[in-house]
């Protein structure tokens, strides 16, 4: 393995297929085999060092925000000897940092962005994308160290960045500080499974003619290690064209339209310099695979003093405009008034320069402003110039700098806060008043009496809805939460909303008559509380005792509900429901039920003995018998478990059925007894799955397995209720 790079020598030993490695592609022990493997004591207890009962919202609340703004701006200037800051001025580099922290956020599965603080963290710290961050992160080091934990590195990241563009004049709409840090990587995120970095000339994961389609599950980047898209163009092809398709395809799998892909991108050039005033051969290993002694520290050069006007990082070389400080109208100016020619850095990056440009459009030499230098532009920035619809938002950003400066400050604003969930998430003076749609807004509910809870309970037990119509209606209700982003979940009632209501795993029709049913029972209860309470009255149908019910939820409406947004949300399979969708899927079915349970927040035995649970009260997509296991249908048994793991049963694939669908028969007289999937019978072949099915079916695992699936159900409805555990930071 190239230990500066992360390729591995002669190709991917590796198999691409089959197993957790098809799920979560690389693992940081592929790229860097000498890292120490710290998680071999985490079941001895959690990484977190504040401990468990450590309540972050409330130590930001604490925090001295006015003092630690004042610190971050005075930070700017205070330009140190081992990192200089370029024209003086640490924004441009701290704006970059924040930037990349949130930018790695996906819509397909949330997973990515500034929520944790994972930029510390293997493979981030080590993305030839976010090379020389960690010189950033070292120089917020002192602040940092000032407050404490009354500022997570999640938060300082994007307040720094915020800070960094108000010092230069740049327009802010607001921050909300929340970000809670993790001290591990996050495992269960798949960055991609090619065995080389962009930088070793691989080529664009988005195929010319197939456009997006072709990206790989919910990866967003074009090519590992980068944030969004080669700066020089496609596989290095300094094609505009081609890379303002790219920009538009991966910009959209960040929840990012056309106009703030051109906001953001003009915005953030219109600062600072990109960097390649030298030999990149000479750059050392990322922070991943350095030296012991440089303490962190990653892409140390041997290029004369490796730092100030000798730095490479992306290769590329110069600044967009001639004022790159100052928030201004420039970058337009400069990229349509000029006619660019192609040429190279002194590391080799292909950029594009103005032709004949004058004096006055040049930009001062970062160390030496008495010197003037010719601006530079990417092939992305070309895209803005060359694409039709890039073209006509830039010309139009150009005539209007008030629409161009709202645009930015809106669009960094969601880049910044597009993964922490609920505006209700939101700590700090700075919050801004306006609820945007992206943050899936939902009217503030009313807890009710328990008088009325029990009236509607009383009506939704004797409406005829039977234990599978209500389970399957509240689980696809509430579990639609993810715990990457914070999105979906109970409140709301959107499954009663575009695009959820119509859905294939939802069983359009069946949905809609449930629904239709309780919004007549519910009486003054929310939608989303009677969906839930609905959960609660089949489950105590089907002999669960003491399920908790805690209403308050609120019902959004379709003009809250960002349709195009949630899309992205819909399963292609759901272990839970038995469900596979048309599309042929490039992983195995339980690969993908983990994937689902980690979103979920489940932990192993919570995702069993709810999958057992779920299969004999009914709530199989579509009334599929697959899984069922059990003659008592609609009762809550152990009866999954008992007869998964009977040793009477032989199973077998069904022909043609591509191993996605099992027949159990009787051992000694045969005949057909069961039908499974994949995602049932994984759960008695897999060796750690089967230890927790035992203690369900064994002798005195049917009332322990009744109390876990409730408890583990309830934790699934209430997973979004941050109106309850938010409520006391917002008065």
């Amino acid at each position: 393995m190239d230990a500066k790079t992360g390729s591995i020598e002669g190709g991917c030993p590796f198999p691409h297929e089959g197993g957790v490695r098809a799920l979560l592609g690389r693992t940081n022990k592929d790229w860097w085999p000498e890292m120490l493997a710290t998680e071999i004591l985490n079941p001895n207890g959690p990484t977190n060092p504040h401990g468990p009962d450590f309540d972050y919202a409330e130590a930001f609340n604490a925090l001295d925000y006015g003092a630690l703004k004042a610190d971050l701006k005075a930070l700017m200037t205070d330009s140190q000897p081992w990192w200089p800051a370029d024209y003086g001025h640490y924004g441009p580099f701290f704006i970059r940092m924040a930037w990349h922290a949130a930018g790695t956020y996906r819509t397909a599965d949330g997973r990515g962005g500034a929520n944790s603080g994972q930029q510390r963290f293997a493979p981030l710290d080590s993305w030839p994308d976010n090379g020389n961050l960690d010189k950033a992160r070292r120089l917020l080091w002192p602040i940092k160290a000032k407050y404490g934990k009354n500022i997570s590195w999640a938060d300082l990241f994007i307040l720094a960045g915020n800070i960094a563009i108000e010092d230069m004049g740049g327009p802010v709409f607001g921050f909300g500080g929340g970000r809670a840090d993790v001290f591990e990587p996050e495992r269960d995120i798949y960055w991609g499974s090619e065995d080389k970095w962009v930088n070793e000339g691989v080529q664009t994961r988005i195929d010319p003619e197939l456009g997006m389609e072709e990206i790989e599950g919910p990866l967003a980047a074009i090519q590992m290690g980068l944030i969004y898209v080669n700066p020089e163009g496609p596989g290095g092809n300094p094609d505009p064209l081609q890379s303002a398709r790219d920009m538009r395809a991966t910009f959209s799998r960040m929840a990012m339209n056309s106009e703030e892909t051109v906001a953001l991108t003009a915005g953030g050039h219109t600062f600072g310099k990109a960097h390649g005033n030298g030999d990149a051969s000479k750059l050392g290993n990322a922070p991943s695979g350095a030296d012991l002694a440089a303490q962190g520290f990653g892409w140390v050069s041997q290029n004369e003093s490796g730092h100030g006007e000798h730095t490479v990082t992306s290769g590329i070389e110069g600044s967009w405009v001639n004022t790159p400080t100052e928030w201004s109208e420039n970058y337009f100016r400069l990229l349509l008034d000029y006619e660019y020619e192609l040429v190279r850095s002194p590391a080799g990056a292909q950029q594009w320069q103005p032709v004949n440009q004058k004096e006055e459009d040049m930009a001062p030499a970062a160390w030496d402003s008495s010197k003037k230098v010719p601006t530079m532009m990417t092939t992305a920035d070309m895209a803005l110039k060359v694409d039709p619809e890039f073209a006509a938002i830039s010309g139009r950003f150009r005539e209007d700098h008030e629409a161009f400066k709202d645009a930015f400050a809106r669009a960094w604003f969601k880049l910044t806060h597009r993964d922490m969930g609920p505006r209700i998430r939101y700590l700090g003076p700075d919050v801004p008043g306006e609820e945007l749609i992206w943050q899936d807004p939902v009217p503030a509910g009313s807890k009710p009496s328990d008088a009325d809870v029990a009236a509607v309970k009383a009506k939704i037990a004797s409406s005829g809805l039977t234990v599978s119509q209500l389970v399957k209606t509240a689980w696809a209700s509430a579990s639609t939460y993810r715990k990457s982003d914070h999105r979906g979940g109970a409140n709301g009632a959107r499954v009663a909303l575009s695009p959820q209501k119509d859905w294939d795993v939802n069983e359009p029709a069946l949905i809609a008559k449930v629904i239709g049913t309780l919004d007549g029972l519910r009486g003054s209860l929310s939608l989303a509380d009677t969906i839930v309470l609905g959960g609660v009255v089949a489950l105590e149908k089907a002999g669960a005792k003491d399920v908790p019910f805690t209403g308050g939820r609120g019902d959004a409406t379709q003009d809250q509900t960002d349709v195009e947004s949630f899309d992205w949300m819909e399963p292609e399979a759901d272990a839970f429901r038995n469900y596979v969708g048309k599309k042929k899927l490039a992983v195995k079915v339980e690969e993908l039920m983990l994937d689902r349970a980690s979103l979920l927040g489940l932990s192993v035995p919570e995702m069993v003995v709810l999958i057992g649970g779920l299969r004999v009260l009914g709530a199989n997509h579509a009334e599929r018998g697959h899984g069922h296991l059990t003659k008592r249908s609609g009762q809550l048994t152990n009866d999954f478990f008992v007869n998964l793991l009977d040793m009477t049963n032989v199973w077998a694939a069904v022909d043609g059925s591509g191993d996605e669908e099992y027949i159990a028969t009787d051992r000694a007289e045969g005949g057909e007894k069961w039908r499974a999937t994949r995602a049932d019978l994984v759960i008695g072949s897999n060796a750690e799955l089967r230890a927790i099915a035992e203690v369900y079916a064994e002798k005195g695992g049917e009332e322990k397995f009744g109390k876990d699936f409730v408890k583990a159900w309830t934790k699934v409805m209430d997973a979004d209720r941050f109106d309850l555990s938010y409520a006391k930071y917002h008065g």
